[in-house]
C-alpha cells in the first residue's frame, strides 16, 4: 500500500497552517463592518476577484468530475461543461456583470428591492430567492463534500486511520468522514476572515494548482510521446454525429456502460438540449451563490465586466493542462489503477486520485494534494460565504433585528457559518456520487430559476408577484417531476421546469398591478438593460430629453459569440498540445488570435464608455 511520504504531509500541513493564519491576519478587517465581511469591503481589484472566483471554479468535485469526462469522451468532453453552462462567464463578461453592480446591492435578494421596491410582490420575491440561494448553496456544499471525501480515501485508507477512531464507520460512508474533517479548516478561515480571507486563501490555492498542473501537463506530454495511445475512433475529434458512436468494447469494455449510465449516447439531441439550456440559464444571469457574490464585491461596472472576463483566461488553460495530463497517464497506464471504491464496484470518478496516487512524485505530490484540498476550500469558503450574506443581510437584518450592532452582526455571521455547515454535512450524507448531485444542482434547481430571472431583466411589466410564482411553480416543477417523469438525463427535464415556470409568471404578473414607476425608471436608468422597456424608456425621455436607451443588444450578442469561441478554444488547445496534436493546435490558435482581437476592438475597448 503506497502511503503518503513525510515531505508530502509537511507541504499539505503547511498549507494549512498558512490559511489558518490568513483567517488570523484578516480577521480585524472582516469585523469592520457587514460589508468589509461579505464583500471586502469592496476595495479589491478585479484581477484579484478574478483569480479568487476562478479558485472557486478549480474545485476538486468538478475536476474529478472533468478528467472522468476526458477520459472516457476525450476530446467531446469540451462540450460538456456547458450543461453548467461554463459559457455563462461571457455573458456575464460582456454585459450582464455591469448591469448587476450597477445596483449596489450586498446580495441577489438585497437586488430584488432596486427591481420591484417593498411592497408586497416584492417582500414575496425576497423571500423566494433567499430560499432558491440557501437551497443552491447547501447544493453545492454537499456537491463539494462528498468529491473530497472520495478523493482523501485514496490516499489515507480507511485501514490505517480506523484503530485510532472510536466508533465504526462502514465502507460506503468513508469519505463524508473525511469530508466532515477537511470542512472544519475551510470554516475556520471563511467564517474569521471573511471575503478577503477567501480571496487571499485563493490567491495561494491558484499558485499551488498553476505549478501542479504545469508539471502534470508535462508528465501526460511525455507519456504520449513514448507509448501508443489506445482510444476509440472519434476519440480525438471534437466533432459528432446524432449518436456518439464511441465503442470502448475492444479496449476498456466498462467503459461503454459509462456512456450509457451518463445518458450521453444520443449525443446531438443531448448537445441542443444543453446549449438550449445554457443560454436561458446564462441570460437570466448568475445563481445567487458565490459568483454573484465576487461580482457585487467589485469597485464599481468596469471592473465587474472585467473580473468575469478575466475568469475564463486565466482558469480554462491551467485546468485543462492538469485535466488532459491525467487523463493521458490514465489513459496510457490503465491497468496500474485501482478503480474499485469501498464497495467493490468500478468508479471512473476515481481515476483522478488514484491516478495522482500512481504517477505524482514525492513533493509533488504534497503539493498537488495541498492544491486540491484547497480548491475544496476555495469552493466550500465562497458558497458558504455567500449563504451567510442571504442569512445574515436578508433575513437576521431585514426581519430580525435591523438595527444590530457591528458586534451582533460579527456574531451572527459566526453563528450561521457554523448552521450551514452543518446542514451541508448531513445532505453530504445522502449524496450517491459526485455526477448525481451535480445533476440535480444544475438541471433541476436550475431549470426552476431562468424564466423568472430572464423576465426580471428584459420586462418591463414583470413585477413582484410575477417572480415570486414563477419561481415557486419551478422549484414545486423540480421537485415532483423527477418523481413522475422518468428520463435518462436530468437534464431532459428542462423544457418541463421552464413551461411550468414561464405559466407561473406570466400568471403572478397579470394577478397584480405593475411595479411603482419610480421604481421602474430608476431601475431603467442605473441598470440600463436593453429589452421590452418601451413605456419606461418613454418616461424616461421625457423627463431627460436627452437620456438614450440602450441599444447594444446586437453588439453585445456578437461579442457573446466571439467570447464563446475564444473559451471553447482556451479549452481545446491544452487538450491538443498534451496529445500532440499539431495540426489542430495550429488551428485553435489562429481561431484564438482572431477572437481576441475582434474582443479587444468591440469589447474592451468600449468598456470605459459604455460603463461610465
Amino acid at each position: 500500500m503506497k502511503l503518503l511520504n513525510t515531505v508530502d504531509i509537511l507541504i499539505i500541513l503547511l498549507y494549512l497552517v498558512t490559511i489558518v493564519v490568513i483567517g488570523l491576519v484578516l480577521r480585524k478587517r472582516a469585523q469592520r463592518s457587514k460589508d468589509d465581511y461579505l464583500l471586502g469591503g469592496k476595495s479589491i481589484p478585479w484581477y484579484m476577484l478574478g483569480l479568487s472566483n476562478a479558485s472557486g471554479m478549480f474545485d476538486i468535485s468538478g475536476t474529478i468530475w472533468l478528467v472522468t469526462l476526458m477520459f472516457v469522451y476525450g476530446i467531446k468532453s469540451a462540450w460538456l461543461p456547458w450543461i453548467w453552462p461554463v459559457f455563462n462567464q461571457i455573458f456575464l463578461m460582456v454585459y450582464l456583470s455591469k448591469w448587476l453592480r450597477r445596483s449596489n446591492a450586498t446580495t441577489g435578494a438585497e437586488w430584488i428591492g432596486t427591481r420591484f421596491g417593498f411592497g408586497k410582490g416584492a417582500k414575496l420575491s425576497h423571500i423566494i430567492v433567499v430560499v432558491f440561494a440557501l437551497v443552491v448553496c447547501l447544493g453545492y456544499l454537499a456537491y463539494g463534500f462528498i468529491g473530497l471525501g472520495k478523493f482523501i480515501e485514496i490516499f489515507i485508507p480507511w485501514e490505517v486511520v480506523s484503530n485510532y477512531v472510536p466508533f465504526t464507520v462502514t465502507p460506503e460512508y468513508v469519505p463524508h468522514f473525511y469530508g466532515v474533517i477537511f470542512t472544519l479548516f475551510a470554516v475556520f478561515y471563511s467564517l474569521l476572515g471573511g471575503m478577503s480571507g477567501i480571496v487571499w486563501a485563493d490567491v495561494v490555492q491558484f499558485a499551488i494548482m498553476t505549478v501542479a498542473a504545469l508539471v502534470i501537463g508535462y508528465l501526460g506530454f511525455q507519456a504520449i510521446g513514448a507509448h501508443p495511445l489506445s482510444v476509440p475512433d472519434g476519440w480525438l475529434s471534437p466533432f459528432f454525429g446524432f449518436e456518439l458512436n464511441m465503442d470502448w468494447a475492444q479496449i476498456i469494455p466498462e467503459v461503454n456502460d459509462k456512456i450509457r449510465s451518463d445518458g450521453y449516447s444520443l449525443f446531438t439531441y443531448f448537445f441542443i438540449m444543453m446549449v438550449f439550456k445554457g443560454i436561458l440559464v446564462s441570460i437570466a444571469g448568475p445563481a445567487p451563490t458565490y459568483d454573484m457574490q465576487k461580482i457585487l464585491s467589485t469597485k464599481n461596472a468596469v471592473e465587474a465586466s472585467k473580473m468575469s472576463g478575466f475568469v475564463s483566461v486565466i482558469l480554462m488553460p491551467i485546468r485543462y493542462l492538469m485535466i488532459a495530463g491525467f487523463a493521458a497517464l490514465a489513459l496510457i497506464y490503465y491497468e496500474k489503477l485501482d478503480l474499485m471504491n469501498s464497495a467493490g464496484n468500478i468508479d471512473f470518478e476515481l481515476i483522478l486520485p488514484t491516478a495522482i496516487k500512481e504517477f505524482v512524485p514525492v513533493g509533488l505530490l504534497g503539493l498537488l494534494l495541498a492544491g486540491l484540498i484547497a480548491a475544496f476550500m476555495s469552493t466550500f469558503a465562497g458558497t458558504l460565504n455567500a449563504a451567510q450574506a442571504y442569512l445574515v443581510n436578508d433575513i437576521y437584518l431585514k426581519y430580525a433585528k435591523p438595527n444590530a450592532t457591528t458586534n451582533q452582526i460579527k456574531n451572527m455571521n459566526y453563528i450561521t457559518g457554523v448552521v450551514v455547515v452543518v446542514v451541508s454535512i448531513v445532505l453530504g450524507f445522502f449524496a450517491e456520487d459526485v455526477n448525481s448531485v451535480l445533476n440535480i444542482i444544475v438541471s433541476v434547481l436550475y431549470g426552476s430559476y431562468v424564466a423568472a430571472n430572464i423576465l426580471k431583466w428584459h420586462w418591463w411589466r414583470f413585477n413582484g408577484e410575477g417572480f415570486f410564482w414563477g419561481m415557486v411553480a419551478g422549484l414545486l416543477a423540480a421537485y415532483f417531476a423527477p418523481m413522475l417523469i422518468h428520463v435518462e438525463n436530468e437534464l431532459y427535464l428542462f423544457p418541463v421546469l421552464l413551461a411550468v415556470s414561464i405559466i407561473g409568471s406570466i400568471i403572478g404578473t397579470y394577478s397584480a398591478p405593475p411595479t411603482e414607476e419610480a421604481v421602474l425608471k430608476d431601475f431603467y436608468k442605473n441598470v440600463r438593460p436593453w429589452g421590452f422597456w418601451g413605456p419606461i424608456n418613454d418616461l424616461c425621455v421625457a423627463e431627460n430629453p436627452y437620456f438614450k436607451k440602450n441599444k447594444d443588444f446586437k453588439l453585445d450578442m456578437f461579442n457573446v459569440a466571439i467570447g464563446i469561441v475564444a473559451q471553447t478554444a482556451l479549452v481545446i488547445i491544452p487538450m491538443y498540445i498534451i496529445f500532440r496534436q499539431s495540426t489542430p493546435v495550429y488551428i485553435s490558435l489562429a481561431l484564438l488570435v482572431v477572437c481576441l482581437f475582434l474582443l479587444k476592438k468591440f469589447w474592451w475597448n468600449k468598456l470605459n464608455e459604455k460603463l461610465d
